[in-house]
């Protein structure tokens, strides 16, 4: 072997090209000899001054990546040129990178067009498919999709990664080709069988949308988990997405945790706004509302719609931050300018109550419009009720009721409430108990308890018949339950006076006590009357004065009167006749008020 690489060095120190670059190369990888790159530089240099292209090329390379020599791109540009003017296709495409990326010369794309189409009529896959990018950008050359296709279908064919990749991409986008989902899967799955992490994402995805395949979470996982495992931030975000949502793989928050914190770490907005999401509510990590804040803030400042959303609102709740107004606006006003549904109508709520901006009926009423048209439900709703009441826009009820039914086609049960009172009122619509009853039987199958207070209401005036044999006493029930006072109120009144029921104080009593500690003002009064009189409890004057001073205090007129009466006669309270006679007064004028 010795005896071998004599031969070799006698030729090559006879000036032997070929010789003197294969003595660099056995320098340079150390075979047989010890490794020795300025050995291996010296041989290389004579043969490239001899005009060996492939000398010249290994010296580019040399320079151009500073491997034991000072990097010199400038110097690597020159042994590159020397070797692409002799027609070597590696040369060429070198060069062409490095005019493309403005290294050892000026930055120039139509120089770098140029000599990586030398090299692609060579047939070099890799310049094939950087020939593919200049034209898919317009850089160096024109704009167009289907020269861009051509040359990478050239490369792609010749089992190039990227080619592969981005034909897949055109098929997917139907640029420079049909839209073909099955032929971007082919390619995707060529690309990714290579270990191709965008190739694997993107076939993941396919998965995911069943685009060109049948939809298979289980597969989307696969793909999605191999380009995670190579760092790819859009596929450990997704994988992320699917353990959130349990599809493809068990629910579980700290497997999405962890994949999201991989690609937030990566700066990957959305996940970061997700992650924020996740230590907000507590899901997968222990619940952290300023860490929250920072996450959202990291996707804020990047321009992510939903984290700046999220940002405004915990300014506007004073979670994990201390409670500011100015930077609700702020934040809420940047998600809006994305077109964010959620920070339109919030944005719009502000202008509406004057927080954190200057009371403005006028752009809340745009705002709103604007988020309707983007199909917020709470957004329409709010709209119709600003119709209704003339504040922004002129009174409108017709118009009411068409933003009224827009969001309870969106399944927003308000809106289905409101669209019951319009039809039973004739407000808007023409007077229509039985379509009236309709939207309250919508909105009753949505929770909705002032809805089964108005159905019970216009039972008990007859003004229809159930259709299901249910009595108004079932329906005030059903709202007494839910805690609506009016409900309660009136459900106390029919059991006190046995309307329609068999009387009975102590469940009167029950009802009264419900409203009365929502703050009711009649029910606290009349909570009072059944404990001066000992109708369903004990007669008890202390807890009589009690609630007829709670009802007093919100204006009750007779509570005034009855309390009055209580400090006169020092029943329940000392007597004390400069107070009965304060509330006498106030008892008084009130009545004069009420004519």
């Amino acid at each position: 072997m010795r005896s071998f690489i004599g031969g070799i060095r006698e030729a090559a120190e006879q000036g032997d090209a070929k010789a003197q670059f294969r003595l660099g190369a056995i320098y340079e990888n150390g075979r047989d000899v010890p490794q020795d790159m300025t050995e291996a530089i010296k041989w290389y240099r004579m043969a490239a001054q001899e005009g060996d292209a492939k000398a010249q090329l290994r010296l580019g390379s040399i320079y151009s990546n500073g491997r034991d020599v000072l990097q010199d791109e400038e110097a690597a540009v020159k042994w590159y040129r020397m070797a692409a003017d002799q027609g070597d296709a590696v040369a060429q495409s070198k060069l062409g990178q490095m005019y493309e990326q403005g290294t050892g010369v000026s930055q120039d794309f139509h120089e770098a067009a140029k000599w990586y189409r030398k090299a692609a009529d060579q047939g070099f896959a890799f310049a094939q498919s950087k020939l593919g990018m200049m034209y898919d950008d317009g850089r160096g050359v024109p704009q167009d999709d289907k020269e861009a296709v051509s040359w990478y279908r050239m490369a792609a064919q010749q089992g190039n990664v990227f080619s592969q990749c981005k034909l897949g991409m055109k098929y997917t986008n139907g640029r420079g080709v049909p839209q073909d989902d099955k032929e971007a899967v082919n390619w995707y799955r060529k690309a990714a069988e290579q270990g191709d992490p965008i190739a694997q994402y993107s076939l993941g995805w396919m998965y995911t949308k069943e685009r060109g395949v049948s939809m298979d979470y289980n597969e989307a996982v696969k793909w999605y988990r191999m380009a995670a495992d190579q760092g790819n931030s859009v596929a450990q975000y997704n994988l992320g997405l699917l353990y959130a949502n349990g599809r493809g793989v068990s629910h579980d928050d700290k497997e999405a945790v962890k994949w999201y914190t991989m690609a937030a770490d990566q700066g990957h907005s959305i996940a970061q706004s997700n992650l924020g999401w996740m230590y907000e509510q507590g899901r997968g990590v222990p619940q952290d509302n300023k860490k929250a804040v920072d996450l959202y803030s990291k996707a804020a400042y990047q321009g992510n719609a939903r984290a700046q959303y999220n940002l405004g609102r915990m300014y506007e709740q004073g979670l994990g931050v201390s409670q500011d107004d100015d930077e609700a606006v702020k934040w809420y006003r940047k998600a809006a300018d994305l077109e964010d549904i959620r920070a339109l109508y919030s944005l719009g709520g502000r202008h509406e109550q004057g927080k954190g901006v200057l009371q403005d009926y006028a752009e809340a009423v745009r705002l709103y419009r604007k988020a309707a048209d983007h199909g917020s439900a709470k957004a329409s709703f709010r709209l119709g009720c600003m119709y209704v009441q003339g504040i922004g826009v002129s009174q409108d009820y017709r118009e009411a009721v068409n933003c009224f039914i827009l969001a309870a086609d969106r399944g927003y049960a308000k809106a289905l409430y409101h669209l019951g009172f319009a039809c039973e009122q004739g407000r808007g619509v023409n007077r229509d108990y039985i379509e009236a009853e309709r939207w309250y039987l919508k909105a009753a199958d949505q929770g909705s308890a002032k809805a089964l207070f108005r159905l019970a209401w216009i039972y008990e005036q007859g003004f229809c018949v159930p259709q299901d044999g249910t009595d108004e006493m079932t329906w005030y029930r059903q709202a007494a339950e839910q805690v609506n006072a009016k409900a309660l109120l009136r459900l106390d009144w029919m059991l006190e006076q046995g309307a329609g029921v068999p009387k009975d104080d102590v469940e009167a009593v029950n009802w009264y006590r419900q409203a009365a500690e929502q703050g009711e003002a009649l029910a606290q009064f009349n909570l009072g009357l059944m404990y001066a009189h000992g109708r369903g409890v004990p007669q008890d004057d202390k807890d009589a004065a009690k609630w007829y001073r709670l009802a007093a205090d919100q204006g009750e007129t007779y509570a005034m009167g009855n309390l009055g009466r209580m400090y006169e006669e020092g029943k329940g309270v000392p007597q004390d006749y400069q107070e009965a006679t304060k509330w006498y007064r106030r008892a008084a004028e009130s009545l004069m008020l009420d004519e």
